[in-house]
């Protein structure tokens, strides 16, 4: 069985910052770069769940829920990863996220 840890800890310190933050780094720009992975990593798990499906849009649900869109998405991620490749293409997808989001 693949060893997901290193991505649940990066997702969950990613949250944790993000519920740190002031509303005014949320608002200039950080929630959004938390959605659009959080929806990038919810369309890959979907995908690998049931290939050939058309996935779900992840929602906005506000700035202060973003946190918590990530951390169900990468843990839903986390839950169908079979690859060390896939693994280290979502740690990547967080890491980056993480530094634009300046947080």
């Amino acid at each position: 069985m693949l060893d997901t840890t290193p991505l649940t800890n990066a997702v969950d310190r990613f949250a944790d910052r993000l519920r740190a933050a002031p509303e005014s780094r949320l608002q200039r720009g950080a929630a959004g770069e938390a959605l659009g992975l959080a929806r990038e990593l919810s369309v890959r798990a979907q995908l690998l769940e049931t290939p050939g499906a058309e996935p779900r849009e992840m929602p906005d649900a506000g700035l202060f829920a973003v946190s918590d869109q990530i951390t169900v998405a990468g843990r839903d991620l986390a839950l169908v990863l079979t690859t060390e490749e896939e693994l280290a293409e979502a740690l990547g997808l967080v890491e980056a996220a993480l530094k634009r989001a300046g947080v």
